[in-house]
Protein backbone atom coordinates (compact mmCIF):
# COMPACT_ATOMS: atom_id res chain seq x y z
CA UNK A 1 0.00 0.00 0.00
CA UNK A 2 1.36 3.62 -0.88
CA UNK A 3 1.39 6.12 1.86
CA UNK A 4 -0.17 9.58 0.88
CA UNK A 5 0.52 12.47 1.91
CA UNK A 6 -2.23 15.03 3.06
CA UNK A 7 -2.07 18.41 2.28
CA UNK A 8 -1.83 21.24 4.74
CA UNK A 9 -5.37 23.41 4.67
CA UNK A 10 -5.42 26.37 2.54
CA UNK A 11 -5.95 28.93 5.93
CA UNK A 12 -5.63 31.90 3.33
CA UNK A 13 -8.54 30.24 1.31
CA UNK A 14 -10.52 29.26 4.25
CA UNK A 15 -10.49 32.99 5.98
CA UNK A 16 -11.29 34.78 2.21
CA UNK A 17 -14.23 32.48 2.28
CA UNK A 18 -15.34 33.00 6.22
CA UNK A 19 -14.97 36.35 5.38
CA UNK A 20 -17.03 36.27 1.99
CA UNK A 21 -19.42 34.42 4.17
CA UNK A 22 -19.87 37.52 7.18
CA UNK A 23 -19.90 40.26 4.82
CA UNK A 24 -22.88 37.91 2.92
CA UNK A 25 -24.94 37.13 6.31
CA UNK A 26 -24.14 41.01 7.48
CA UNK A 27 -26.49 42.37 4.69
CA UNK A 28 -28.75 38.92 4.67
CA UNK A 29 -32.72 39.45 5.58
CA UNK A 30 -33.63 35.50 6.43
CA UNK A 31 -36.91 36.21 4.02
CA UNK A 32 -35.28 37.03 0.77
CA UNK A 33 -32.18 34.73 1.60
CA UNK A 34 -31.55 32.29 -1.31
CA UNK A 35 -28.39 29.36 -1.57
CA UNK A 36 -28.26 29.03 2.39
CA UNK A 37 -30.02 27.76 4.86
CA UNK A 38 -28.55 29.53 7.72
CA UNK A 39 -27.55 33.11 8.11
CA UNK A 40 -25.01 33.80 11.36
CA UNK A 41 -24.58 37.07 13.59
CA UNK A 42 -21.44 36.78 15.80
CA UNK A 43 -20.02 39.62 18.14
CA UNK A 44 -16.71 41.26 17.27
CA UNK A 45 -14.89 39.45 20.04
CA UNK A 46 -16.59 37.20 21.56
CA UNK A 47 -17.02 36.73 25.78
CA UNK A 48 -15.78 33.15 25.57
CA UNK A 49 -15.63 30.27 22.83
CA UNK A 50 -17.82 27.87 22.54
CA UNK A 51 -17.23 24.33 24.71
CA UNK A 52 -18.28 20.85 24.60
CA UNK A 53 -21.02 21.50 26.27
CA UNK A 54 -22.64 24.64 24.05
CA UNK A 55 -26.26 24.71 23.64
CA UNK A 56 -28.83 27.31 22.13
CA UNK A 57 -31.70 29.08 23.04
CA UNK A 58 -34.66 28.05 20.06
CA UNK A 59 -37.11 30.57 19.14
CA UNK A 60 -39.64 29.44 15.77
CA UNK A 61 -40.80 32.79 13.95
CA UNK A 62 -43.11 33.00 11.39
CA UNK A 63 -41.92 33.72 8.15
CA UNK A 64 -43.79 36.93 7.80
CA UNK A 65 -42.02 38.56 10.88
CA UNK A 66 -38.96 36.86 10.45
CA UNK A 67 -36.73 39.61 9.66
CA UNK A 68 -37.64 42.14 12.14
CA UNK A 69 -37.28 39.91 15.27
CA UNK A 70 -34.09 38.76 13.76
CA UNK A 71 -32.63 42.39 13.53
CA UNK A 72 -33.07 42.40 16.89
CA UNK A 73 -31.23 39.59 17.71
CA UNK A 74 -28.57 40.25 15.35
CA UNK A 75 -27.96 43.59 16.64
CA UNK A 76 -27.75 42.16 20.23
CA UNK A 77 -25.43 39.68 19.11
CA UNK A 78 -23.34 41.69 17.64
CA UNK A 79 -23.22 43.90 20.73
CA UNK A 80 -22.03 41.15 22.54
CA UNK A 81 -25.67 40.91 24.71
CA UNK A 82 -26.23 37.71 23.89
CA UNK A 83 -24.17 34.43 23.34
CA UNK A 84 -21.22 33.59 21.01
CA UNK A 85 -23.31 33.34 17.94
CA UNK A 86 -26.84 33.32 16.76
CA UNK A 87 -28.45 32.16 13.71
CA UNK A 88 -31.72 31.98 11.47
CA UNK A 89 -32.75 29.49 9.15
CA UNK A 90 -33.82 30.79 5.77
CA UNK A 91 -36.56 27.81 4.71
CA UNK A 92 -38.38 25.24 6.83
CA UNK A 93 -36.06 22.44 8.64
CA UNK A 94 -37.06 18.81 7.10
CA UNK A 95 -39.93 17.52 8.59
CA UNK A 96 -41.16 20.81 9.44
CA UNK A 97 -45.04 20.64 9.59
CA UNK A 98 -45.49 24.55 9.00
CA UNK A 99 -43.54 25.48 5.90
CA UNK A 100 -43.68 29.33 7.03
CA UNK A 101 -41.98 28.30 10.17
CA UNK A 102 -38.25 29.88 10.87
CA UNK A 103 -35.67 28.77 13.76
CA UNK A 104 -33.79 31.35 15.11
CA UNK A 105 -30.80 29.74 17.52
CA UNK A 106 -29.13 32.06 20.21
CA UNK A 107 -26.02 29.96 20.60
CA UNK A 108 -24.05 30.05 24.06
CA UNK A 109 -20.97 28.92 25.02
CA UNK A 110 -21.66 26.39 28.31
CA UNK A 111 -25.32 24.80 28.81
CA UNK A 112 -24.31 24.27 32.67
CA UNK A 113 -22.81 28.00 33.03
CA UNK A 114 -26.36 29.11 34.87
CA UNK A 115 -25.15 32.81 35.70
CA UNK A 116 -24.65 32.80 32.11
CA UNK A 117 -27.95 31.83 30.62
CA UNK A 118 -29.80 33.49 33.18
CA UNK A 119 -27.70 36.94 31.62
CA UNK A 120 -28.62 35.72 27.77
CA UNK A 121 -32.44 34.96 28.86
CA UNK A 122 -32.97 38.56 30.59
CA UNK A 123 -31.22 39.97 27.30
CA UNK A 124 -33.99 37.91 25.65
CA UNK A 125 -36.68 39.21 27.55
CA UNK A 126 -35.44 42.66 27.03
CA UNK A 127 -35.63 41.93 23.53
CA UNK A 128 -39.69 41.25 24.04
CA UNK A 129 -39.08 37.59 23.19
CA UNK A 130 -40.99 34.80 25.19
CA UNK A 131 -39.92 34.60 28.58
CA UNK A 132 -40.20 29.99 27.86
CA UNK A 133 -38.06 29.63 25.17
CA UNK A 134 -36.53 26.02 24.93
CA UNK A 135 -33.21 25.66 25.36
CA UNK A 136 -31.34 22.87 23.75
CA UNK A 137 -27.64 21.19 24.55
CA UNK A 138 -26.10 19.12 21.79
Amino acid sequence: MTERKSTPPDLDLIQRVQRARRLHDAQARPSQAAGVYWIEARPETPARPPTARAGRFVLVAQAAAVDAIWARIKAATEAGSLGYKSKVSTAPGPGQADPDARLIHICTADSQDAADLARVRAALRALALPDDLPYETG
